[in-house]
């Protein structure tokens, strides 16, 4: 390459990026009942301004690549953040949905939803549905082997929510060739 030659510059796709996305959900029944008020706002821009109750200053503004608001259905979701990942998978490419915050925040809702409720399933039935419906249609020319873990750390503890006996508790290992590994 020539001192005045750049180098090419080849940008990813979108869904094969990592992208951080938020999802501020409705106060709880109980949490009306109680007289609470929302703090959070979000905007078309991926922006969230979160708000400290009873304070005259100003709110705090965090910036995200997808915010979703209280009105944000669990299809919706699924639709703009998971199944893109989800067809990378059936490609043949490792994916990764990492949930993350503090406790009754949303995180179980948004990748369970409630059993038996089309309508408010969350992120893991969709997606093993996506999954499956897949293997089915094209079961007679391939065949196929499918591994997911649904891990939980809490409290600095590791468990498989999908394992026979999600109580276990995994370890945590590293090694200077591979890096950190759960076993």
């Amino acid at each position: 390459m020539s001192k005045n030659q750049q180098p090419a510059i080849v940008l990813a796709d979108k869904n094969e990026c990592i992208r951080v996305c938020i999802r501020v959900r409705p106060l709880s029944t109980k949490e009306v009942e109680e007289g609470h008020a929302a703090v959070v706002e979000v905007t078309q821009k991926g922006e969230i301004f979160v708000n400290k109750p009873f304070v005259n200053e100003q709110p705090k503004q965090f910036t995200f690549d997808v915010c979703y608001d209280k009105r944000a259905s669990q299809l919706e979701i699924y639709n703009n953040t998971a199944a893109p990942i989800i067809s990378n998978v059936l490609e043949g490419y490792n994916g990764t949905i990492f949930a993350y915050g503090q406790t009754g925040t949303g995180k179980t809702h948004t990748m369970t939803g409630v059993e038996g409720n089309n309508e408010h399933k969350g992120i893991m039935p969709r997606a093993f549905e996506d999954i499956f419906n897949s293997i089915k249609g094209d079961s007679n020319q391939t065949q196929f082997l499918v591994r997911a873990s649904y891990l939980e750390i809490y409290n600095e503890e590791i468990r498989d929510l999908l394992a026979k006996n999600p109580k276990n508790r995994l370890e945590l290992h590293e090694k200077p060739d591979s890096g950190v590994y759960v076993k």
